[in-house]
């Protein structure tokens, strides 16, 4: 069985509610743990909420790496996608993890692309 790629779900509660709503330092976060964890950034796009909260993708060229964040609950969803089993997509969530100093998370990974045999 072979896969085309990885796919994690993260779930942050009990974050820093002002790195939550920081902008630039999300950005600078994904775009560094990008560069950790092995991808290529081919483009991004964030968006800063009124009163607060964030939205951002990193599109790489293996896939790409989500965060949507809401820090009047201390709350952020982070989704990595990485169609290179090279790459450690980990290397990227620990940069938010640094930035973002969840107290507790959940994670879900995902073998995507799942074929059994030769051809899928």
């Amino acid at each position: 069985m072979r896969e085309v790629g990885r796919h994690f779900v993260f779930e942050l509660f009990g974050c820093d509610a002002k790195a939550l709503d920081d902008i630039k330092g999300i950005e600078w976060a994904m775009e560094k743990g990008a560069e950790d964890a092995g991808v290529r950034v081919v483009g991004k796009v964030f968006h800063k909420f009124s009163p607060q909260g964030v939205t951002g993708v990193v599109v790489i060229a293996e896939s790409h790496l989500s965060i949507h964040t809401w820090p009047e609950l201390g709350y952020a969803a982070v989704d990595l996608f990485t169609c290179n089993t090279n790459t450690d997509p980990m290397k990227a969530f620990q940069r938010l993890a640094d930035l973002l100093k969840p107290r507790s998370m959940s994670v879900v990974e995902l073998k995507r692309g799942l074929f059994m045999g030769d051809n899928p």
